[in-house]
């Protein structure tokens, strides 16, 4: 089969590798129908997760058609359409007990990570019936792509982390497709004002569109006297940090109000200042946190349903085996005005 290869940072390869196959009764094999590229993709690329390493297939979100299953798959068929989870859970350790799935002892985020990925025509899922999805009747394959990763990480890391509640003011640092899908999914809980914040026109005016009361160009405006200027100099309630940069973490510590809760959702590969002399006497709470996937069926029910629609995220479409192109689109966003692109394995 083809797959896209990780040869360490700035290198990448569209090349044959062999066709993955069970190693244990709990696996599946998936082929691709529809896979996308994560701003955690491009973290990789640049060489911010020294887990990846040379020979890795890259990729931990997709749709696809059920190729072969192991002997102990129960919930699962060949022939089953499926959503694949970009977090693995074996349901049995201590963290998957507590439905800390990302912390799983024989999972976690491993795909694209620790073992090959969804950059492919076909994927090994391990303990497939607690990280498979099937897919609900007529509903869009493309749109539930988001449904892998960022609409659950930006709910659970962003959203229920930051504790918006109705009411609140919140920020948002940060107008990528991570971000917009918190933006989508903190309008769950009716917050009076959510300011986006990016250095990108497009983005910024999609995210107007998206549901943001305000918009703030950090690259051409003061966003910390903008912000106390809009909150009587109080600061919002919540920050949430989703670019993944010691800039933008440390932009959510100046506007935070005291009470308020900073959730950070980036993908951070460089130290971050905490300022406690300023932030010491002011009641914050700061978390952290990778999806766990806990909240993926009822983003299921609430696509399913129209409810929300995670399609609009998606802004190219390419052929998987025009990945590397695809790459360059995804990596260029502002002159591409690119979101989430979307790969069909033809």
């Amino acid at each position: 089969m083809k797959a896209l290869v990780y040869h360490g940072p700035g290198n990448k390869a569209w090349e044959e590798k062999p066709k993955p196959s069970i190693k244990e009764p709990t696996d599946a094999i998936i082929k691709i129908l529809k896979t996308t590229i994560c701003g955690t993709d491009l973290h990789i690329m640049k060489g911010d997760v020294p887990t990846v390493t040379d020979g890795r297939i890259i990729g931990h979100e997709g749709v696809g058609v059920i190729d072969e299953v192991g002997a102990a798959v129960s919930n699962f068929k060949k022939g089953d359409r499926v959503l694949i989870s970009c977090i693995t859970s074996c349901g049995k350790c201590e963290y998957c007990k507590r439905a800390m799935y990302s912390h799983c002892e024989k999972g976690g985020w491993i795909l694209g990570n620790l073992i090959d990925g969804t950059q492919a025509e076909y994927v090994r899922i391990p303990f497939a019936d607690n990280s498979l999805y099937h897919l609900p009747a007529n509903t869009d394959e493309e749109a539930l792509v988001m449904l892998s990763d960022i609409l659950p990480t930006a709910f659970e890391c962003g959203v229920l982390n930051g504790q918006v509640k109705p009411g609140d003011t919140v920020a948002i640092v940060g107008a990528g497709p991570i971000g917009l899908a918190v933006l989508i999914t903190a309008q769950f809980y009716t917050p009076a004002e959510i300011i986006m914040i990016d250095i990108d026109d497009n983005r910024l005016s999609v995210a107007k569109t998206f549901g943001a009361t305000h918009i703030m160009n950090s690259n051409h405006e003061n966003v910390f006297e903008k912000i106390m200027a809009l909150t009587e100099n109080k600061g919002v309630d919540v920050a949430i940090e989703a670019v993944g940069l010691p800039e933008t973490f440390e932009l959510c510590e100046t506007i935070i109000a005291p009470g308020g809760h900073i959730a950070n959702v980036g993908v951070h590969g460089k130290s971050v200042s905490l300022h406690m002399e300023t932030l010491w006497s002011k009641n914050i709470t700061i978390s952290t946190r990778l999806v766990d996937t806990t909240t993926t069926p009822m983003l299921l029910k609430t696509v399913a349903a129209k409810k929300i629609n995670p399609a609009k995220l998606i802004t190219h479409h390419f052929a998987l085996k025009d990945i590397e192109k695809a790459y360059d689109t995804f990596g260029h966003a502002a002159s591409e005005k690119s979101l989430k692109v979307i790969l069909t394995n033809g």
